[in-house]
C-alpha cells in the first residue's frame, strides 16, 4: 500500500485536525463561561461540575461502539456522522432555557466529537508510515491545545458580543463544515481495506481481548488517575481555582488560562521534536513518564499549599510535564494486531474520559463538602487538590512495580520509545 504524501496527505491531517480542533474548544469552553453559567442559573460547585463533566461521561460512553464503529466503518464516515451530532448538541446548548436542556446539550457535544482524535489516529496508522504515527499523534495535541487556546482570551472578548448562547451556536455551524470537508476531502481507500468481521464473531469480542490484557491496565490505572486529572482540571477547575483561590479577576483568570494552554501547546510542540530523540538515545516509554509523573504530582501538591497570587505560574510547567502522558495511548494501542487498533485506542479512552467525568464531577462534590466542614473556600481547593495528588501517586506506584510485559512487541519505530 501507498502511503500518502503532499497536499493529499496534509489534507486528510488537515479536516481530521479541524475536527479536534472543536472537540478541544468545546471540551475547554466551560472555564471561562462558568461565571455566567452560575450567574444565569444558581449553580453549586457540584452542579456546574456535574454539568461540564456531562461532556466527558457521553464521551466516555461512546468509545466502546465508536470502535466498532472505526473498525466497521473507518474512519472517515465515523467522524463525519459524529459531528453532526455535536452540532445538534451546540445548538441545544445555545437554546437551553433550564440547566436539564444544558447537560442534554453538553452531553450530545460529547457524544459527537467523541470520535475525533481516535478517527484521526485509526485514519493516520493506514494512511501514514509508522514512523510518523507519534509525531503526528503529538501534532494533533498541539492543534486540540490551539482549540483551548480559543476559548480563552478571545471567548472572553467575544462574551459580550455573542454571549455564551452565540458561541455555542457559531460552534455548531463550524462542525456541520467540518462534518462536511471530512466527508467529502477524505479518501476511502481506507474504508475498502477494512476487513469484513467472521460472521461467528461478535463485533465486541475484541474488546475482551483488550480489556483481559494487564499490560492494558498497568498503564490505564495510572493514566486514569494523571491523565484524567489533568483534563479536568484544565478543562474546567483551572479557571475557578484562579479566582477562588488565587483571587484574579474574570478578566486576568482568562489571561492565566491563555499562558496556561499556550504553554501546554509549546509542550506538545516540544514532544513531538524530542521524542524520537529519546528513542534514539535508548530512552522507554517506562522511564519518561516515569520521571514526568513524579513531577507532575510535585508539582500539583505544591500548587495545593501555595496561594499567593504569583501562583498561577506554577501551572505553566504543570502543563508541560502533563504531555508525557500522551505517549502512553500510542504506546498500549500499538501492542495489539492491526485489527484491533480501533478497540484498543477506544478502550484505553473510555478509561481516560470515563476518570475526567469522575474527576470533574467529584472535584466539585469534593469542594461542597470540605467547604461546609473546613468553612473556607480556599482550604476546600487545597484539600480537594491534596486527595487527588494522593492517589495519583499511589497509581504511580503501580505501574513502576506492577511488571508485567506487553501482549506483542511493537511495531518498529511505531511508537515513540521502546516498552517500559
Amino acid at each position: 500500500m501507498a502511503f500518502l504524501a503532499g497536499r493529499e496527505a496534509r489534507v486528510v491531517f488537515g479536516w481530521f485536525a479541524c475536527g479536534y480542533f472543536l472537540s478541544y474548544a468545546l471540551r475547554s469552553v466551560n472555564a471561562v463561561i462558568a461565571p455566567a453559567l452560575v450567574a444565569q442559573f444558581g449553580l453549586s460547585h457540584a452542579q456546574l461540575g456535574a454539568l461540564s463533566a456531562a461532556y466527558f461521561l457521553a464521551f466516555a460512553m461512546m468509545q466502546l461502539p465508536l470502535g466498532v464503529c472505526l473498525d466497521r466503518f473507518g474512519s472517515r464516515r465515523t467522524d463525519a456522522s459524529l459531528l453532526l451530532v455535536s452540532a445538534v448538541g451546540c445548538g441545544v446548548f445555545a437554546l437551553a432555557p433550564h440547566t436539564a436542556a444544558l447537560w442534554i446539550g453538553r452531553a450530545l457535544i460529547g457524544a459527537g466529537v467523541c470520535g475525533a482524535l481516535m478517527s484521526a489516529l485509526k485514519g493516520y496508522r493506514f494512511w501514514y508510515p509508522p514512523v510518523r504515527q507519534s509525531q503526528l499523534a503529538a501534532w494533533m495535541l498541539v492543534v486540540g491545545t490551539g482549540g483551548a487556546l480559543l476559548v480563552t482570551v478571545p471567548v472572553e472578548l467575544a462574551l459580550p458580543l455573542l454571549g455564551w448562547r452565540g458561541i455555542f451556536g457559531l460552534a455548531g455551524l463550524l462542525l456541520v463544515a467540518t462534518a462536511a470537508g471530512i466527508w467529502f476531502g477524505v479518501p476511502r481507500d481506507e474504508e475498502r481495506a477494512l476487513s469484513p468481521p467472521q460472521a461467528s464473531q461478535s463485533i465486541w469480542s475484541g474488546y475482551g481481548q483488550v480489556y483481559r490484557e494487564p499490560y492494558f491496565w498497568r498503564w490505564g490505572l495510572a493514566a486514569v488517575t494523571m491523565q484524567s486529572n489533568f483534563v479536568a482540571l484544565q478543562s474546567l477547575w483551572a479557571g475557578p481555582w484562579f479566582t477562588q483561590v488565587l483571587g484574579m479577576s474574570p478578566k486576568g483568570a482568562a489571561g492565566a488560562l491563555f499562558a496556561f494552554n499556550a504553554v501546554l501547546l509549546v509542550g506538545f510542540l516540544g514532544l513531538g521534536w524530542i521524542a524520537p530523540r529519546f528513542e534514539r538515545r535508548g530512552f522507554t516509554v517506562l522511564q519518561v513518564v516515569g520521571v514526568g509523573s513524579v513531577l507532575f504530582i510535585g508539582l500539583q501538591a505544591v500548587i495545593a499549599l501555595v496561594h499567593q497570587p504569583w501562583a498561577w505560574l506554577l501551572w505553566l510547567p504543570l502543563g508541560v510535564v502533563s504531555t508525557c502522558y500522551t505517549l502512553v495511548q500510542t504506546h498500549v494501542a500499538m501492542t495489539f494486531p492491526p485489527a484491533l487498533t480501533g478497540r484498543a485506542f477506544t478502550g484505553f479512552n473510555l478509561l481516560i474520559f470515563t476518570g475526567i467525568f469522575l474527576c470533574q464531577w467529584l472535584f466539585g462534590v469534593s469542594l461542597d463538602l470540605f467547604r461546609a466542614s473546613l468553612g473556607s473556600e480556599v482550604a476546600a481547593f487545597q484539600a480537594t487538590l491534596l486527595v487527588w495528588v494522593a492517589v495519583q501517586a499511589a497509581a504511580l506506584g503501580l505501574l513502576l512495580a506492577w511488571r508485567v510485559p506487553p501482549p506483542a512487541p511493537l511495531p518498529a519505530q511505531a511508537a515513540p520509545a521502546a516498552a517500559g
